[in-house]
Formats: structure tokens, sequence, C-alpha cells
């Protein structure tokens, strides 16, 4: 058995696309899982159809003026014709947002990625992570230093490229948050194929 995470992101300067391959690293950590790679600006046919073949998607987005980037907007907009038919409905979905500023309005980006996949009949995973650097032995390199739970929230100087920002402790964040997807998603299968044997047997 194996688990197909597609995670499905826009990065406007490249700081998104760190954490993207930060939480593929994560998922590719856990046995039986395998990650792919989808960014919203270069959809094809066979982007769609891996969208289709995936058992969870992990969705990210800068945040913009509090909310989703434009080019992650216009991919939920094209994604109509799939809610229509529940082509994603009962698949896992997470998601990461990273801004310039500590706060940044962050959680409205997560808020609107969780109600995109609820509107999709999707079930949202939450981050799991205890906050970090909220104590006065804390510091910028704990993990979940923004202190998030729907999401992976971080954070990126906009005078650093994506060579140094987001730093190491937002990077294993994500890389985390791609390892309770999988395991998840794993579980959830598991349980799924369980209970279609034990139907056929009745």
């Amino acid at each position: 058995m194996q688990a197909q995470i597609a995670i499905v992101y826009h990065s406007g300067y490249g700081h998104t696309r760190v954490l993207a391959q930060a939480v593929a690293l994560g998922v590719d950590r856990v046995r039986g899982a395998r990650a792919d790679l989808v960014d919203v600006t270069t959809m094809s046919d066979a982007d769609w159809g891996t969208l289709g073949k995936a058992d969870a998607h992990i969705f990210g987005s800068p945040t913009y003026m509090g909310a989703v980037s434009a080019p992650f907007k216009h991919f939920m907009d094209l994604s109509s014709a799939t809610w229509l038919a529940r082509g994603w409905s009962n698949k896992l979905a997470a998601g990461f947002t990273v801004s310039s500023s500590q706060a940044g309005d962050k959680f409205a980006t997560l808020s609107q990625l969780s109600t995109f996949a609820a509107q999709h009949g999707m079930l949202w995973v939450s981050l799991d992570q205890l906050p970090g650097n909220n104590s006065s032995t804390g510091s910028v390199d704990d993990y979940n230093r923004i202190g998030a739970s729907i999401g992976v929230m971080a954070q990126a100087n906009n005078d650093e490229g994506p060579e140094l920002a987001p730093p190491p402790a937002d990077r294993e964040t994500a890389a985390r948050l791609g390892v309770r997807v999988a395991d998840l998603t794993l579980q959830f299968l598991r349980g799924a194929q369980g209970a279609d044997l034990q139907e056929a047997s009745t």
C-alpha cells in the first residue's frame, strides 16, 4: 500500500516553494508514502490527474494582504468542476503559509485553505505540534515558533532569499506536518481497506 500526497502550492518569491519542499521531505520520511509537488502556476491535465489520484492534499500559499495569493485563488476557482463532481471528497487535507511578518494575518490564509478543503468534502488535518518560543527559555530555533494549530505558519524576512528564509525551524515544522499527514493517510487507507474486506466477507 502506498499513500500519495499531493503538495499543491504557489510561491511568489521562493519562500513558499522552500516550505513545500520541506513538507515533501517529511512525507518521504514515512515508509509507504510518496509526495508529488504541484505548482499551481503551471497546472496541466497531468497535474489535475495527480490531484485526482492523490489520497491527501497539502495546500500552500504565501499570505498576501491577509489572504491566499491571486494565483492560488485562481487555482481554487478552477477546481469548481471537481467540486461539483465531488472528486476530492473524503481525501485528507492540510495547509501551510508564510509571510514576512511574525503574524501577518496568516490565520486568515489557513482558514481560507481549510474552508476550501471543507467545500470539497475533505477532512482537515491540524498541525498537532506544541507551540514553541513562548517562554524565557524559548528561541526562534524552536519548532512551531509562531504557535500555530490549524497548519504551518512560517516567517521569512523580506530582505532574505529562499536560501536563508524561512529559517530551519520553520522548515522542520513543515516537514513534521508532512510526516503527520502521511501517517494519518496510511492509517485512513488501511482502515478503509479493512472495512472493504469486512464488507466483502459478509
